[in-house]
């Protein structure tokens, strides 16, 4: 928008640009000081007025009717709204970030559901080509090392800054989330788990190494010095060599970690009776990480094949008990090829995974000394353990069962093409997502796209709502066989519902979107020990939450990709990774819901974004003052 322009818009449009651009133009005056700026609090009003908006579409006619009453009634002078918004302000002056411990409870801590294909994302490598298990000994030394260097440059805080890209690009932003990748444990609770992160995490001196279900402390420094490639890879091989020794095989306890949290829980307390079986458990937990070494697997190893693999280890009967889930970094090597990392997501974002997996670096082999074998962790389990971890195995295979995973690579253009239409990659694809949903359902639902606040301080994520009314404008026209719309009018609401995306990811990315607002208020009334506010107990509200479609970009620069499982059993997972020349997307949901299919997901993802590129390709009639110029292009051709 031009200056110009500006006094041409409604007075409420001038408040909310101006406060945005005032927004953008203190981040641009911190970036300059690199300062990080406490998250915001939105205005209250801000904060239901966008509620509304985001909510009208989406549910029915009279059920708005009772929702918008609740929402004028909760933020009406005098009222709730504003006793916790005063309280919520109050909290931010004292807290370095005031969402923080409401976000991580309600994000992860809190929820119940077992971590595999329900939290934890994963990360694919490239595949590899293996000719034996000695050469694949070889690849988890060097990733061995990478780890080892990429953790110096941690413990020295010598990890260059990040700074934004794409909307609001060059913004410093925080780097907390690198200083918990690997000194952090998930502990898990009857009712809500804890997160432990050990900050100095150059005390961590040892990784366990699980291979055929048994656990192993390799230690990676000896006489004060980090050891070698050739080192390593000797101590990796006596742990096979050890492994193969079935008359010193234990159950596979870590079977009992890809269960419930509750379930967990109630299993630990029982091992945690035995002092053999706490041993072990304190070192997994004080560990640097974890690498598993898992069996050749008898599958194809295509994306999506390699992809299930990491999520859940395809079983307990195959590599779905060679894990420890509760732990920050898993790193995977499989003698097939198959390799890549499990992470716990409560202690970082996808993005620090991303950076971690590309920055692993490989080192030339060096000198090795005699070094003494690996110690093999121990458990007594009675037979009630050996019941609790068979149960835990039959829920895992249950959910193995029951996830319906695709890899997608669209071949067609890329982010390339979408930058040249001048419109954000991320807004397009979003749009495109929604297309191919509502092909799918002739309904949109809401939609949960992460965006990061990192550029506050203590930073995670809060939610862009992809699903406005204008991208529902727009998949309708674009759909509907019953009246011809010209290109033009395609056009100006795909642009619309383009500009509307965008707009929401700036809100968003600025600390002003409304997901995190409305669990402080939320939390602070639980804090006040008031009655729950009418809006919470809201059926709109529960819609609201309620994220059928689940999003992320999570963008790579070598050959590998992010995926991760739905949040709602009737939902989508839908994580991608646009390229120059194509898009990844990696779409999973539950076999058990009929109403769910990622394959007709994928093939409905795939016409909408050939029919939005059709749109693209055809422009006429655009007036420039007195001149109107009519011209056409295609991605070959322009002709004026």
């Amino acid at each position: 928008m031009r200056l110009w322009d500006l006094f041409n818009t409604p007075p409420s449009i001038q408040d909310e640009l101006l406060t945005l651009a005032l927004m953008i133009k203190v981040l641009i005056m911190c970036a300059c000081f690199q300062v990080l700026l406490k998250v915001p609090v939105p205005p209250l009003k801000q904060t239901l007025d966008t509620y509304l908006k985001c909510m009208q579409h989406l549910v029915k006619d009279e059920q708005f009717r009772k929702t918008k009453g609740i929402v004028e009634k909760f933020g009406a002078p005098g009222g709730v709204g504003e006793t916790l918004q005063k309280k919520l302000l109050e909290r931010r002056e004292r807290t370095t970030n005031w969402v923080y411990d409401y976000w991580l409870e309600d994000m992860y801590l809190n929820n119940r559901l077992a971590l595999p294909v329900n939290s934890s994302p994963v990360m694919v490598f490239p595949k590899q080509t293996f000719t034996d298990y000695k050469d694949a000994l070889r690849f988890a030394a060097r990733l061995v090392v990478g780890v080892l260097e990429y953790k110096t440059l941690i413990d020295a805080r010598a990890l260059p800054v990040d700074f934004a890209r794409g909307q609001l690009a060059g913004t410093p932003l925080c780097m907390e989330q690198y200083y918990r990748v690997f000194g952090s444990y998930r502990y898990p609770g009857l009712k809500t788990d804890m997160l432990k992160v050990h900050m100095n995490c150059a005390a961590l001196e040892h990784m366990i190494v699980m291979c055929k279900n048994q656990f192993f402390r390799l230690d990676v420094i000896a006489n004060g010095q980090q050891l070698s490639e050739p080192e390593i890879l000797s101590q990796l091989e006596k742990i096979v060599k050890m492994s193969e020794n079935t008359k010193e095989w234990f159950p596979p306890v870590g079977v009992l970690t890809s269960d419930g949290r509750t379930e967990w829980t109630q299993a630990r307390e029982e091992l945690t009776k035995d002092p053999t079986n706490r041993e072990s458990l304190a070192l997994i937990e004080s560990c640097l990480c974890v690498i598993c070494l898992d069996e050749s697997s008898r599958v194809e190893l295509s994306d999506t094949n390699r992809a299930l693999m990491l999520l859940h280890g395809a079983g307990p009967q195959q590599n779905g008990a060679n894990r420890w889930y509760d732990k920050s970094m898993q790193f995977v090597v499989g003698m097939n090829g198959i390799c890549g990392v499990v992470c716990e997501h409560s202690p970082f974002e996808g993005m620090v995974m991303v950076h971690c997996s590309e920055t692993t670096t490989v080192t030339p082999p060096s000198s090795m000394a005699e070094l003494p074998a690996p110690k093999r962790l121990l458990w007594k389990c009675n037979p009630h353990i050996q019941r609790l971890m068979t149960s835990s195995g039959d829920r895992l295979q249950r959910l193995v069962n029951n996830l319906d995973m695709d890899v997608f690579k669209f071949k067609v253009f890329g982010k390339d093409f979408i930058k040249k239409q001048k419109m954000s990659p991320d807004a397009f694809i979003q749009v495109a997502l929604q297309l191919a949903f509502y092909k799918c359902t002739s309904k949109l639902v809401s939609t949960y796209e992460s965006a990061s606040i990192r550029r506050f301080q203590e930073g995670r994520v809060d939610n862009i709502r992809s699903a406005t009314p204008e991208a529902l404008a727009f998949v309708t026209m674009i759909t509907d066989e019953r009246r011809n719309f010209s290109d033009a009018e395609k056009l100006k609401r795909l642009r619309d519902a383009i500009n509307a995306q965008t707009n929401y990811t700036i809100a968003a990315i600025t600390g002003m979107a409304i997901d995190n607002h409305l669990l402080g208020l939320l939390r602070i009334s639980k804090e006040l020990k008031m009655e729950k506010p009418e809006l919470f107990c809201d059926e709109t509200y529960q819609t609201s939450n309620s994220f059928i479609l689940s999003t992320s970009q999570v963008p790579t620069t070598v050959e590998m990709f992010c995926c991760y499982g739905p949040v709602v059993p009737n939902g989508y997972g839908v994580c991608y990774n646009p390229q120059p020349d194509h898009i990844l997307f990696c779409v999973s949901s539950f076999w058990e819901n009929t109403e769910t299919s990622s394959t007709v997901f994928i093939k409905a993802l795939n016409e909408g974004l050939l029919e939005i590129r059709d749109v693209c390709n055809t422009i006429c009639f655009f007036k420039l003052k007195e001149k109107s110029t009519c011209f056409s292009y295609s991605s070959n051709i322009i002709t004026l």
